[in-house]
């Protein structure tokens, strides 16, 4: 099973969080926190416009059958 999910993402930035939270840190380990968090928030930006953008095929999907099929290959429509 893959902890590639939503809800893990969501754990991850909410561990970072509390590691920008705690009192005994040196300016050091600050700075070095923030850089890690920046570097989780912009891939935690590109996870979640992909599944946003997934969601807006599926949606698609749904509103209008299998017309639209066939120009999504991530859904089951042929690849190129």
């Amino acid at each position: 099973m893959s902890n590639n999910t939503l809800a893990e993402l969501n754990k991850h930035l909410f561990a970072q969080l509390d590691r920008l939270s705690e009192d005994c840190k040196t300016p050091e380990d600050i700075e070095a926190e923030a850089k890690r968090a920046d570097a989780i928030v912009s891939v935690a930006d590109q996870v979640i416009r992909n599944a946003d953008l997934q969601l807006k095929a599926v949606n698609l999907l749904a509103s209008h059958g299998d017309r639209f099929k066939s120009m999504l290959p991530a859904l089951g429509g042929p690849s190129e």
